[in-house]
């Protein structure tokens, strides 16, 4: 099962400083919108997410379809594919993407530790 690029998006109390932060550590913006409270850092391959008040706690990101810079692969596992292997494997899922659509969607499922992970497909 390949789950496309990974990244982690961090709930963060204040996105100036902590975008200052990471661009101390070498991460510069890559994506997003201070105005609207979220932005995407990079470092390499290395990606994490900003969001100021958008969700209480931190969450693991996979993007299955794109690639580290948000390019499109030609090949990938869909994101119904995967909520499909990890619903018949026993995984509960906190939401579902509709399994009779296509294109863009997500699901988010738990870790045994209450971790959340999203799998957000945006092709």
């Amino acid at each position: 099962m390949t789950l496309g690029a990974f990244s982690i998006s961090l709930s963060v109390k204040d996105i100036k400083a902590s975008k200052h932060f990471y661009e101390t550590l070498g991460f510069s913006v890559f994506a997003g919108d201070m105005d609207k409270n979220y932005l995407i850092m990079k470092n390499g391959n290395a990606l994490i997410g900003l969001f100021e008040g958008m969700f209480e706690n931190n969450i693991l990101t996979f993007n299955p379809g794109w690639d580290e810079n948000a390019k499109p692969l030609d090949t990938f596992d869909d994101v119904r594919t995967i909520q499909k292997h990890l619903k018949s494997s026993g995984i509960l899922l906190k939401s579902e993407a509709d399994e009779t659509t296509s294109g863009p969607a997500s699901c988010v499922v738990l870790d045994p530790d209450g971790n959340a992970i999203l799998i957000d497909q945006h092709v």
